[in-house]
């Protein structure tokens, strides 16, 4: 699969702020294919979530315009999370930029700003002003803290929102420290992720209603609520807050890494009884261990034994043997070899674009299949260009 780039991809843009008097034709509207083909976005650039965010929303065929600050470096081959987009230059302190960027929001369907608190009211771009020109625009909002709160004006990463969620504590090695889980639990698990899924309901609401809302996606929160497994488990018992000792925090030794004989790693996670039994049989294990699954009085002899037959073999022998079974078996792969992984391939879960091997769209679609609309843009276009493709 190609990256499916359209003949006329979204104009790259990189304009002057308002004041060029150069003129430039109107660029085509993309022959965007997505299920969001048509929806037209102006993002405030930012880093992290809602770039991110804004990337899916364009793979899914939207129009994203972004606005960034006069005298950005533009086209850099490797803004994986920039593609797709028109930029346009503005310097929101400016009144007569900040009123192009007003007659943009006018006809946009979408907002995305990842601002601190009180930043784009400051602006003069807050919700009530853009509302009162566009009633109907659905004004999503990306922070790590939310709206409001004791720490709504602190600076803070992923490591941090994550830290008071309850997630970062449950991460990491029996007897050891917690581990970040990079940054995607926080910035693109808890954020962007959450964003897109309260953006669409509210452009879902807004065809009944005629009417925008804001959407305040804080990461924290958005962690909170995908550690909602874990609470259930807590108020049942069953989950110990300690690290390395339950069920998917690698406590049990049916569900975690082991090494090889060439120091590489697979994993495994036979969580149901016909899977364990399975891989028992595949990997010749004990008798006695092999219905006690559920005893964690014998943990540490399963555990034992699973490391002294991983690393009798090869983490590619061991994937000649196990992938594609029951065992619920995989090798652990790094980036660079996940593009070749054959299961990858197959499903072309990696486009090249603009000579540069990336992730491909996800999620799917049988009828409207997304695309990537092109590679990060080089340049920008004045904001004029954008209202006239928009007119």
């Amino acid at each position: 699969m190609s990256a499916r780039i359209p003949a006329t991809p979204p104009p790259s843009c990189a304009a002057t702020p308002k004041l060029s008097n150069r003129k430039k034709k109107p660029m085509p509207t993309s022959q965007a294919t997505g299920p969001l083909a048509g929806l037209r976005v102006v993002e405030f650039a930012g880093i992290g979530p809602g770039p991110f965010a804004c990337m899916l929303l364009s793979d899914m065929g939207a129009d994203v315009v972004t606005v960034d600050r006069p005298g950005r470096k533009l086209g850099e081959r490797h803004n994986i999370a920039g593609r797709g987009r028109t930029v346009t230059l503005a310097d929101l302190k400016d009144p007569a930029a900040r009123e192009q960027v007003l007659q943009l929001l006018d006809k946009a369907d979408v907002l995305v700003e990842g601002f601190r608190p009180g930043v784009m009211e400051r602006l003069g771009l807050g919700p009530e002003v853009v509302a009162a020109r566009n009633p109907r625009l659905i004004y999503g909002r990306m922070t790590g803290w939310g709206q409001h709160g004791p720490l709504a004006q602190a600076a803070g990463h992923d490591i941090n929102y994550i830290s008071i969620a309850g997630a970062l504590h449950a991460i990491g090695p029996a007897g050891g420290p917690p581990v970040p889980p990079l940054n995607l639990v926080g910035d693109y698990g808890g954020g962007s992720l959450y964003l897109i899924v309260g953006i669409l309901a509210a452009l879902h609401e807004a065809k009944s209603s005629g009417r925008g809302q804001v959407v305040d996606a804080a990461m924290t929160d958005g962690v909170i609520s995908l550690m909602t497994n874990f609470v259930a488990q807590g108020l049942r018992g069953v989950f110990r807050e300690e690290r390395g000792v339950n069920l998917l925090d690698g406590g049990s030794p049916y569900y975690g890494v082991y090494e090889t004989a060439d120091a590489r790693h697979v994993c495994i996670g036979p969580i149901e009884p016909q899977f364990y039994a399975e891989l028992c049989e595949r990997l010749g294990v004990a008798e006695a261990l092999r219905g006690a699954q559920a005893d964690r009085a014998q943990w540490p002899a399963m555990r034992a034994e699973f490391a002294r037959i991983f690393r009798q073999k090869t983490r590619d022998e061991w994937t000649a043997l196990l992938q594609g079974t029951d065992a619920c078996f995989a090798p652990v792969l790094p980036l660079s070899e996940a593009r070749q992984h054959p299961h990858n391939v197959a499903r072309q879960a990696f486009v090249e674009v603009g000579g540069v091997s990336q992730p491909a769209p996800a999620p799917r679609f049988s009828r409207t299949p997304s695309a990537v609309q092109g590679p990060a843009p080089a340049e920008a276009v004045a904001a004029a260009t954008v209202l006239a493709r928009w007119a």
